[in-house]
């Protein structure tokens, strides 16, 4: 099964979040610990994926209302 990363974040309740959201729309998600910072006293990259056909639902779905606004402004010089 192939998997798509949308987005990287340092907080896994983020990445948690997001999972809940797409859980909601029947869309399955994952997240991936990536690397091990663990071990230098560092924050773990997480990794949240969603598969090929769901990404630009997903997409949508995860953004946020200031970024739909920018969207529908009309544009002036």
């Amino acid at each position: 099964m192939i998997w798509i990363t949308l987005k990287t974040t340092a907080v896994r309740w983020e990445a948690e979040l997001m999972q809940q959201i797409l859980n909601a729309h029947g869309i399955p998600s994952r997240f991936l610990e990536l690397g091990g910072a663990g071990c230098l006293g560092l924050a773990n990259l997480i990794a949240f994926q969603v598969q090929p056909q769901d990404q630009w639902t997903a997409l949508l779905l995860l953004s946020s209302l200031e970024e739909d606004r920018e969207h529908q402004k009309p544009h002036t010089e």
